[in-house]
Parts: C-alpha cells; sequence; structure tokens
C-alpha cells in the first residue's frame, strides 16, 4: 500500500519537507502513518488530519492511493 503524506503551514518547516511518501503492507490508520511518517513521534493533541481533503480522526482507516494532510490549528483574524 502507499499513500502519500503531506504537512502544512508550520509542520512543513519542522519536518523540512511537505510531502513524504510511505509504503506499508499492513493496515494502517491515520494516527500510524503519522508515526511511521515521522519515526514515532508523538501525535500532538491538537493537530488537525485529513484524508483525501477530508477532516478525519486518528483513528481513520487508510487505504491505498490516500492522501493524509496534517495541519496545525488555523486561526483568523
Amino acid at each position: 500500500m502507499s499513500i502519500t503524506v503531506k504537512y502544512f503551514a508550520s509542520l512543513r518547516e519542522q519536518m523540512g519537507t511537505g510531502e513524504v511518501r510511505l509504503d506499508t503492507s499492513a493496515a494502517t490508520t491515520v494516527g500510524e502513518a503519522w508515526q511511521q511518517a515521522t519515526d514515532g513521534a508523538d501525535l500532538p493533541a491538537n493537530l488537525l488530519m485529513a484524508v483525501n481533503m477530508e477532516y478525519v480522526d486518528a483513528h481513520h482507516k487508510v487505504q491505498d492511493g490516500d492522501e493524509v494532510a496534517f495541519f496545525p490549528p488555523v486561526t483568523g483574524g
């Protein structure tokens, strides 16, 4: 299974990249994708997550070809 992981805003700067490709043979959740893509880093409590541009939680199952996006909460004024 191959998925694309994208980082936005300050996460892009922290990770040093905007996108990584993950190849895994096991069923994966969004939370597990985060851990694989970040070498086991804890999932921040306030992190926003989306699969194929739909907001999801960390337990959402990821399918082959999905795009998983992580970004910090958006604030505005």
